[in-house]
């Protein structure tokens, strides 16, 4: 699965599921962490790991399991990275805190609208 079409199905799972304030960074030129950042925030510990949940079930059925899975046991922030993308998932003061955006601030920053209106 090409880099965009994984980043696409997770920005859906997470719309799906109520995910707020969704960000997909395009971070391919800028390191080689991944080529695209997904950032969320959840609504409470229980949102996150759904979201989560979600995220990592829709990308292994699409023959994507996720290399690495982080922040579980805490959920303030659940991380899911699938190489080419990594997934994060944050709860609003945790998210706020760590400002991935600021940090990512070079990376470019994609259009979501259309993705969220595709249908499955």
């Amino acid at each position: 699965m090409e880099p965009f079409e994984a980043a696409k199905l997770a920005v859906k799972a997470l719309d799906d599921k109520q995910g707020a304030d969704i960000r997909l960074l395009k971070t391919e030129e800028l390191t080689v962490l991944a080529d695209y950042f997904v950032i969320c925030t959840a609504n409470s510990t229980t949102h996150v790991r759904t979201l989560y949940d979600e995220v990592d079930k829709r990308l292994s059925m699409a023959g994507l399991p996720p290399i690495r899975r982080e922040g579980y046991r805490n959920s303030n922030w659940l991380l899911l990275d699938f190489g080419s993308l990594i997934v994060h998932i944050f709860q609003k003061e945790t998210r706020a805190f760590y400002n991935l955006e600021r940090l990512w601030d070079d990376a470019q920053e994609i259009d979501i609208s259309e993705i969220i209106k595709e249908e499955a």
